[in-house]
């Protein structure tokens, strides 16, 4: 092989060493630059995901009542499809009750 051809293999691969060379250096430097001792941040963090854990409970239950809410309000009113040919059939009642004689009166607006 030419030196062409291992320069171009060697190349490929080279993002693996400094990569693990980043963390490594990343994690010595956080553990001698921490400002407390690992049990504290341990017992913060726990605290913190529990509070997170309560607020998710939380939400979730306001979330499904939210839902039953609007179950409740679908079951209740007519679908728009509904209200709308409920509309035009009391347009056209009304359309036929009145009188053939005034023709050139406008209709009212349905909405």
């Amino acid at each position: 092989m030419s030196e062409r051809e291992d320069e171009g293999t060697g190349s490929s691969g080279s993002g693996f060493g400094p990569f693990l060379l980043g963390v490594s250096l990343g994690a010595v430097l956080g553990y001698l630059f921490a400002p407390e001792p690992g049990t504290a941040a341990r017992g913060r963090l726990a605290k913190r995901l529990r509070g997170l854990r309560g607020l998710a409970a939380e939400k979730v239950g306001e979330l499904g009542q939210l839902l039953d809410a609007a179950e409740a309000a679908e079951d209740e009113a007519p679908s728009a499809r509904a209200a709308l040919e409920r509309r035009l059939s009391d347009a056209k009642r009304r359309r036929r009750a009145r009188p053939t004689a005034g023709l050139e009166q406008e209709d009212e607006p349905v909405a």
